[in-house]
């Protein structure tokens, strides 16, 4: 598994985040996907890492701009209890 984290410009609301969301999760199969506008950040959480010149462009059809993309295996992510 493979946690990726985007920083993104331009969401501005909880519809924006939707948006983002539903791109990310049109152009790839994902286990999870979570987008926050007051932290202009997106996670998503796959079994393989994206190609992340797709997940820009997806993104940025969207009308978003993706400012940075980071990738760290998903084994980081603390379970929630």
């Amino acid at each position: 598994m493979v946690r990726m984290i985007l920083e993104i410009d331009g969401m501005a609301c909880g519809m924006c985040e939707a948006h983002v969301n539903d791109a990310v999760r049109r152009a790839f199969t994902v286990k999870k996907v979570t987008s926050s506008h007051a932290k202009g950040r997106t996670e998503i959480l796959s079994e393989q890492p994206l190609e992340e010149e797709k997940l820009r462009a997806a993104i940025e059809a969207a009308g978003y701009r993706v400012k940075t993309v980071r990738k760290e295996p998903a084994d980081m992510i603390l379970p929630c209890i």
